[in-house]
């Protein structure tokens, strides 16, 4: 039986913000229990729900020294067992009592996530786990590795173990000043040198976690090579072509048992490949309840999303009369900057029978949305891998996306000579031509039914649960751990 450690500050269903938790909630459960032993450890927040607090066990807890602080730190180790993993929480209510897993306060995050990475390795010679493979998760588990490779180095315990950092987000790097980080690790000097953990004189807590890892790995192949490039890397893009050897992309599956609309208790109307002119009972269920016109010839489109820059919005607000004609809905489903979020409701209130702008998430709405709509658009400026084209495919909604990151790798482009494909993309970042594949998937959707039939059946009948890439990074730690 081979040990993994995932390391992760989210983790779905005790506490998300993101795709983080999703992919450390269904990941282990994937792997081949026979051959590995996979547990997770992730901070008890205060703010994880009480359905799921009030069952965890106390097992011990000690004090640690955390860098040159003056106060050793609790450290209290919880534990649960859910759907056959097993996992630890690491208790500090100082650090994490509030009401969110992160704060405003980059500072604070910092420590506190120093803290925690330390600690998720301290606890394990206390629970007798050994991980053959420690598995971080961006850059609030980064200093992971750093720990293992200095201050925990000469521990017997950790002989042989390897570390692994997944990169979800590159832009997302917890970089502070050296002089705090000293006071916060007791690093050896040698980690805050430039190619280490030095950073534009800062200190870098994700460029740290990637060099003193074995391995890199990040959610889409496409994402692995757009970050080796300087429009990509968020400044790292030399330490990532250094790394090359020892990076690769896997891209991120979604729970075939949560979104599946043969049986999603959340939609109106249950439907399968075979059955996919059942989908159009869903849209007339969402038409009323958001109160648009309920009409089976309006293209819906829809969004679901963080309502920022980076989800290709500008590109929205530079088109969004002439994406919104009168054989159109559109849909938004978000919270973000507060300039997207007043776009939307501005058009709402000019075009009610056209636009409906929900401006808050709900996973009920989000389920209905994706059960609903025509088309589901990601123009995403940069997107490493991207769930939300995945769940739109599984739903038979076909997505309209840029080619970049995992919407590249998992969105083939409709053909129209061959009848081919699973979706619409455009190349450049550009509104003109992110329209023009707007309106080609509305010809198609208007004049060629049995195509547009086809392009979203083929997308349902698409692999993208975690099945492959859980076999993938099986691969991936029998290849790391066969290194002395």
């Amino acid at each position: 039986m081979r040990n993994i450690l995932f390391i992760a500050s989210e983790c779905y269903p005790f506490i998300k913000t993101g795709g983080l938790a999703d992919v450390v909630g269904a990941l282990p459960k994937m792997l081949n229990k026979d051959e590995f032993d996979v547990r997770v450890v992730i901070p008890k927040y205060m703010c994880i729900p009480w359905e799921y607090r009030q069952h965890f066990n106390y097992v011990t807890s000690f004090y640690m020294d955390l860098g040159y602080l003056p106060d050793h730190k609790y450290v209290g180790i919880m534990e649960y067992y859910h759907e056959g993993i097993h996992y630890y929480f690491v208790d500090n209510e100082g650090y994490f009592g509030g009401d969110t897993p992160y704060t405003n306060d980059l500072k604070w995050d910092i420590e506190r996530f120093t803290f925690f990475s330390k600690a998720a390795l301290a606890i394990l010679p206390v629970v007798g786990f050994r991980p053959d493979i420690i598995h971080c998760h961006d850059w609030q588990a980064a200093l992971a590795p750093v720990f293992l490779r200095t201050l925990f180095r000469d521990n017997s315990f950790f002989w042989g173990t390897k570390s692994m950092m997944t990169i979800h987000n590159l832009k997302f790097q917890g970089i502070w000043d050296i002089k705090t980080f000293r006071q916060f690790t007791a690093f050896p000097e040698y980690v805050f040198t430039p190619e280490n953990m030095e950073y534009k004189y800062d200190g870098n807590m994700l460029k740290a976690g990637i060099v003193f890892s074995d391995y890199v790995t990040t959610v889409s192949d496409t994402y692995a090579g757009e970050i080796q490039q300087p429009y990509y890397g968020e400044g790292l893009d030399g330490l990532m072509r250094h790394k090359n050897n020892n990076l690769c992309g896997i891209v991120n599956g979604i729970d075939y048992n949560v979104y599946n609309p043969e049986h999603d208790i959340q939609i109106y109307d249950h439907y399968t490949p075979d059955t996919f002119y059942k989908k159009v009972f869903n849209k007339r269920g969402l038409q009323k309840e958001l109160g648009l016109p309920v009409d089976d010839g309006k293209f819906m489109i829809g969004i679901i999303s963080r309502l920022t820059d980076q989800k290709g919005l500008d590109l929205v607000n530079f088109v969004i009369e002439r994406i919104i004609d009168e054989h159109t809905q559109f849909v938004v489903l978000g919270t973000g900057d507060e300039k997207y979020e007043n776009l939307f409701r501005h058009y709402q209130w000019r075009f009610p029978d056209r636009v409906s702008a929900n401006i808050y998430y709900s996973d009920n709405r989000a389920h209905k949305l994706y059960a609903a709509a025509d088309a589901m658009l990601m123009p995403s400026r940069f997107e490493p891998c991207g769930l939300t084209q995945l769940i739109a495919l599984r739903y038979g909604t076909v997505p309209i996306v840029r080619e970049t990151g995992g919407l590249k790798d998992t969105v083939q482009p409709y053909n129209w000579v061959d009848n081919t494909g699973t979706g619409f993309s455009f190349a450049n970042y550009n509104a003109d031509e992110m329209l023009n594949s707007i309106n080609y998937a509305k010809t198609v959707y208007f004049t060629e039914k049995d195509r547009w039939h086809d392009i979203a059946v083929r997308g349902m009948r698409m692999d993208y649960s975690w099945n492959n890439s859980a076999r993938r990074y099986e691969d991936l730690y029998r290849y790391v751990m066969s290194w002395w």
